[in-house]
């Protein structure tokens, strides 16, 4: 015998009329919501890796000297602060050839320059004594690909030299503290060591995709509960018909995933649509190349079944009382009261994870769990604390509308919380990131460039550097620094250090004059000395933006698509107190009081949270607290809000047109 489930389901989807229409069409938005910015959390995540996969041809990965064909070094210089990789090629003579470099077409000839666009367009922009003046070739140079590239704005250069060219037999190897040089013999450039420069993007996107993964995943999951009360008392009737629960349960499930996979295809077509858009957000290095953003087919359609997977079991979760009590769900007599558990529960995980943090040493993984367990610890208690404030309302109101949302928290004191929760736990992110300064402190060395000096004599090289400041015009002191010298920013090494008198531009310069003074050791500055650290800080500050800016879109969205869901829900109990003469604008009230009360305390309670562990942090690092923290942390919290309730405003108009409705229908 055919099972009725799918007919009877087809069959009340479309008789729901037409606010059955809004409160599925609500639900898809919030899938597609929750769909879209998992997408581009899995795309940042997944498009770091392939960025780092495309630098680490740039590290030679050194074979014997029997296999290699031929000899690559790696160096970095600087030019207004932002880094420039050079590579430098030989081929090895009676050797078979080299392939050629990913995003070269051969493998480069003594003499042959290729540059990134970014590289050869700064070049035409700067005078030639700043930069061009640096490399062997100033015309007629090829161009590096999208291929041998981590991002459009990339400062590559790759230079074909002879084997024994002294910038080929005098560069230096590097080290494990200086991973900015190398020197290595090479049968090819597959290298498994990503550029420092995009080593790090990866584990940051981890974390950044951690600290959103939750709301999201609540935003996605949400899309089953909006429309709860209105769905319970058409099952409920159909409980009372005669209907088993298993077959209550595969309808629901059958409609809620349907919203959901239609959600979530959605969201993947606006994902598609807006890769070029996301390609242009700025992230470590530079922009993307849109095609390291798209996470594939399979990713896609993965996302969308699991936005589709959460939409039918939330919806499920919600299905208890229709299973236990339909009568009592059918006559609305069934309050939504939490436990005490849930707070018990909560002190237990706070306690945890305050004790495992204490011990320090822990791993990335074993800290973005934590991350999660606390998220965990506020999404369990949020409701019981809606709860509890909604009945020690009900006894200090005084005027309608605190009473009418007071009554409301405590009666559905999880839907309450669903509203507020993303901007709450948002808070938790906005308290960490303002207050606490994580990075590395660098090194102070201004207006001095410094040169090694492994293969010859510093005061001879001294000599020569004074000579070619004053060609190229610039005014600085040569010293030669005691090889003791730790201190300084050739740390201990031989070396000639330039103090330039001026601004950036003498700076730049002097490098471009130098650039040949030691064959193989470029000149370097304290952006050299200081590029681990301040990669570190810059990925952590940008990954700290983002997750507050997606963190609060994802707050107003969950919180202005569950004000109207819950609008559809109780249009038959607002309907009835206008017509008891309750005026709109105590109704309109009572609502943004049913937000903004349980907001204060929550959010207060996260966002103090999140400054705890910054202020942590920063006794971690020795830091002094940021003024400036202060400021940002109140602009958050001011954005925050205004968005929450301009969120819950939109609904407003929905509300007016649902209670002038006067003839209410029965369910």
């Amino acid at each position: 015998m055919r099972s009725p489930v799918l007919p009877l389901t087809w069959h009340l989807a479309r008789s729901s009329g037409k606010r059955g229409l809004q409160s599925h069409l609500l639900s898809a938005a919030a899938a597609a919501a929750g769909a879209l910015v998992l997408l581009t959390l899995l795309a940042a995540y997944l498009g770091s890796g392939t960025r780092a996969d495309r630098t680490a041809w740039r590290t030679p990965d050194a074979v014997s000297a029997k296999q290699a064909t031929a000899v690559q070094t790696l160096g970095t210089t600087y030019v207004n602060h932002h880094p420039v990789t050079v590579v430098s090629l030989a081929q090895l003579p009676d050797r078979p050839t080299t392939p050629a470099p990913p995003g070269l077409d051969r493998f480069p000839s003594p003499g042959r320059t290729f540059l990134s666009p970014a590289l050869a367009k700064l070049m035409r922009e700067l005078p030639a004594k700043r930069l061009a003046d640096r490399f062997p070739t100033k015309a007629d140079y090829g161009t590096i690909g999208e291929a041998g590239l981590a991002a459009p704005e990339e400062l590559v250069a790759v230079i074909g030299r002879t084997p024994t060219d002294p910038a080929i037999t005098h560069a230096a190897r590097g080290s494990a503290l200086d991973t900015l040089a190398a020197r290595a013999r090479v049968d090819d450039f597959t290298g498994a060591r990503p550029s420092m420069f995009t080593s790090f993007d990866q584990q940051a996107a981890v974390l950044g995709g951690a600290l959103l993964v939750v709301p999201v995943i609540v935003l996605a999951s949400a899309a089953g509960r909006l429309g709860a009360a209105r769905r319970e008392q058409r099952l409920a009737a159909l409980r009372l018909a005669g209907a088993t629960p298993r077959q209550i349960l595969a309808m629901t499930g059958a409609e809620s995933a349907a919203v959901g996979l239609a959600g979530g295809l959605l969201g993947a077509v606006a994902y598609t649509l807006l890769l070029p858009v996301l390609a242009r957000v700025p992230y470590g290095i530079g922009t993307w190349y849109a095609g390291q953003l798209w996470v594939g087919l399979p990713w896609l359609l993965a996302v969308v079944a699991l936005v589709a997977v959460l939409t039918s079991v939330s919806a499920a979760t919600t299905l208890r009382g229709v299973a236990r009590s339909p009568l009592g769900v059918a006559q609305q007599a069934d309050p939504r009261r939490t436990k005490l558990i849930r707070l018990v529960l909560f002190v237990a995980i706070g306690l945890y994870v305050t004790m495992t943090a204490h011990g320090g040493g822990l791993t990335a993984g074993q800290s973005l769990a934590l991350i999660v367990l606390v998220y965990g610890a506020f999404w369990t208690l949020g409701p019981w604390v809606v709860d509890m404030l909604g009945r020690l309302l009900s006894h200090f109101a005084r005027r309608p509308a605190t009473l009418l949302a007071a009554r409301r928290l405590s009666d559905d004191p999880r839907g309450a919380w669903r509203t507020v929760s993303g901007l709450v736990l948002a808070g938790l992110v906005a308290g960490f990131f303002t207050v606490g300064q994580v990075g590395l402190v660098g090194y102070d060395y201004p207006q001095q460039v410094a040169i090694r000096a492994e293969h010859g004599k510093p005061r001879e090289l001294a000599a020569q550097a004074r000579e070619l400041l004053a060609e190229a015009g610039v005014r600085a002191s040569v010293e030669t620094p005691d090889a003791d010298a730790w201190d300084g920013i050739l740390n201990g090494d031989r070396g000639v250090v330039v103090r330039v008198r001026g601004g950036q531009e003498q700076l730049d310069t002097a490098s471009t004059a130098l650039s040949a003074l030691s064959p193989g050791n470029l000149p370097f500055t304290q952006d050299y000395v200081n590029a681990e650290g301040d990669t570190t800080t810059r990925l952590i500050g940008e990954m700290g933006l983002a997750v507050l800016a997606l963190g609060f879109l994802v707050a107003a969205a969950s919180a202005g698509l569950t004000a109207a869901a819950t609008v559809l829900d109780r249009r038959r109990v607002y309907g009835l107190l206008r017509l008891a003469g309750t005026p709109l604008k105590v109704l309109d009230r009572a609502r943004m009081r049913e937000t903004a009360l349980p907001l204060v305390v929550l959010a207060g309670g996260t966002t103090a949270t999140g400054i705890y562990a910054g202020m942590k942090v920063n006794e971690m690092f020795h830091l002094e607290p940021d003024a400036s923290g202060a400021v940002r942390l109140a602009l958050c919290v001011g954005l925050g809000t205004l968005t929450m309730f301009a969120a819950l405003a939109g609904s407003r108009p929905l509300l007016r047109k649902v209670t002038a409705e006067r003839a209410q229908d029965p369910d």
